[in-house]
């Protein structure tokens, strides 16, 4: 089902904390068997003083509620996090699209290797597996692959 009514914005100081709970609740669908490096009230803290006041955070909300948000981060499309219950309608895919109007001329993303649910929405949206590692370079140390998207003729 495709939700007409969600609006996609930059986060304000005061999405922080809603912010900060779509990405928990994502990472713990998603990600069950990954270590997580910081506590939940770190992750909040993260989100209220570093992410939504210094970088370019983008929320979606519905019924003015937030349940999905990315990050910019130079061409990083830094994250990319749904309310596990509003997957699948079309929420993600909005996201990238605003992601590819921001930044044109390409985007990297990094995301889990077991993270499969992931890597199949980046391909089916023109990213490509450039790099693998086994984590020794993020703070889970979880092995992760990076991901390029280049614009291209088929593009709209």
């Amino acid at each position: 089902m495709e939700i007409n009514n969600f609006v996609v914005r930059r986060a304000v100081d005061s999405d922080a904390a809603a912010v900060a709970e779509v990405w928990l609740r994502s990472f713990k669908a998603a990600l069950p068997g990954v270590r997580r490096a910081h506590t939940d009230d770190q992750v909040r803290a993260w989100f209220r003083e570093v992410v939504v006041p210094g970088q370019e955070t983008w929320v979606v909300t519905v019924d003015e509620s937030v349940v999905g948000m990315m990050v910019l981060d130079g061409d990083d499309l830094d994250q990319l996090y749904l309310d596990p219950a509003w997957q699948g309608q079309g929420i993600g895919d909005r996201l990238v699209h605003v992601a590819k109007q921001r930044r044109p001329a390409g985007l990297t993303l990094w995301t889990f290797q077991v993270n499969e649910s992931a890597r199949r929405f980046y391909e089916r949206r023109g990213f490509v597996a450039a790099e693998c590692t086994d984590g020794h370079r993020n703070e889970e140390r979880e092995p992760d692959i990076r991901y390029v998207w280049r614009p291209g003729k088929l593009e709209p």
